[in-house]
């Protein structure tokens, strides 16, 4: 899932300070506007240290069946995913498995595609590597719901000649991503999505996330609700996004979590008990047709928020955007992760 949050285009202004009260005050209003006038469904979780200040849902998570959006609600956090990749990658390196700076093809010598193999895996993280294909595209002869795996799919993309030469240019990379994903299972002997259970959201104490398959869903889950294109006008009909997402997420983006689950991720970021886990200060976000969701960590005056739609972008994005207005910042969380984006290392 790519990360659709860009930097705002606020102009800095002098932003007079705002009390925990008045935060949460215009927090509660301007989600209750919003919601009302269905522009946004979802949960919202705000923390100050080990005090949650506030948490509230809106919404329906399953419309045909009138569900409601819960705060234990586990919602699509689409690019997000990719910071625990990265730590996994991090880990592996720290462990003396895998050299940051050697080659795809030094770990993978019969990668599919040639040109591939001399990336790096740095390059690979950073967005740098220049991989072709895209990941949304369905499976030759199936759809995109026949994806359950994360090695399912590299077809998509392993033929496609690079968009640049490794190294030269930054272009956001959801391939690199997967592959990424699939190294960690050559290097580590485990599978992908266990390896990340194991050793990123165990330490984390998350206990309601995970890259589910479609066909398994927990029973509160949030269905994503999109209008297919992001150009729609106000008013387009909704529609549930569950066609056109893949069987499963990959190590590039697609599982799900809820706002306590990513509110306890910065806390044990902060606590430092996720080994090679990036600063708390964190800023990143995912999303995509019928889900958006935004975490920041250590924002202005200690806070730290977690935002989650089952709407297209940007329904996550602007509240989150208006948050860190208010608290004097005039940019955003960019991409998810990598070395000048997301806040991460």
């Amino acid at each position: 899932m790519t990360s659709l949050l860009a930097t705002s285009s606020l102009a800095a202004q002098a932003v007079a300070p705002i009390t925990q009260e008045q935060l949460t005050k215009r927090l509660g209003k301007m989600l209750d506007s919003l919601a009302t006038i269905g522009e946004f469904s979802g949960a919202v979780g705000m923390k100050r240290g080990d005090t949650m200040l506030f948490e509230q849902a809106y919404g329906m998570a399953d419309r045909a069946t009138k569900r409601p959006n819960t705060v234990t609600t586990e919602f699509n956090i689409g690019s997000i995913n990719k910071v625990f990749t990265e730590i996994a990658i991090r880990q592996l390196a720290v462990a003396g498995r895998l050299n940051l700076d050697s080659t795809l093809g030094h770990y993978w010598p019969d990668y599919p595609n040639v040109a591939a193999r001399k990336v790096t895996i740095r390059q690979l993280m950073t967005h740098q590597a220049g991989l072709g294909g895209n990941i949304f595209d369905p499976p030759p002869g199936g759809t995109r719901n026949d994806i359950k795996h994360n090695n399912d799919y590299l077809v998509l993309f392993v033929d496609e000649p690079p968009a640049f030469a490794a190294g030269t240019s930054r272009r956001y990379c959801n391939a690199c991503y997967v592959v990424l994903g699939m190294l960690i299972e050559k290097v580590s002997g485990e599978d992908y999505y266990a390896y990340i259970q194991r050793h990123v959201y165990a330490p984390a104490g998350m206990i309601h996330t995970g890259s589910y398959r479609l066909d398994s869903l927990p029973t509160n889950t949030a269905i994503g609700y999109t209008t297919g294109r992001e150009d729609a006008p106000p008013g387009t009909p909704l529609h549930p996004n569950s066609i056109e997402l893949p069987g499963r997420g990959s190590a590039a983006g697609g599982g799900y979590s809820t706002i306590g689950d990513l509110l306890q991720f910065v806390a044990a970021l902060r606590a430092q008990s996720i080994p090679q886990g990036p600063p708390s200060g964190i800023g990143i976000a995912g999303g995509s047709g019928g889900l958006n969701a935004v975490l920041e960590g250590d924002l202005s005056g200690g806070y730290d928020l977690v935002v989650m739609a089952n709407l297209d972008p940007p329904a996550a994005e602007r509240i989150a955007q208006t948050v860190r207005r208010w608290l004097g910042a005039t940019d955003g969380p960019g991409p998810a992760p990598g070395p000048g984006a997301a806040s991460t290392p």
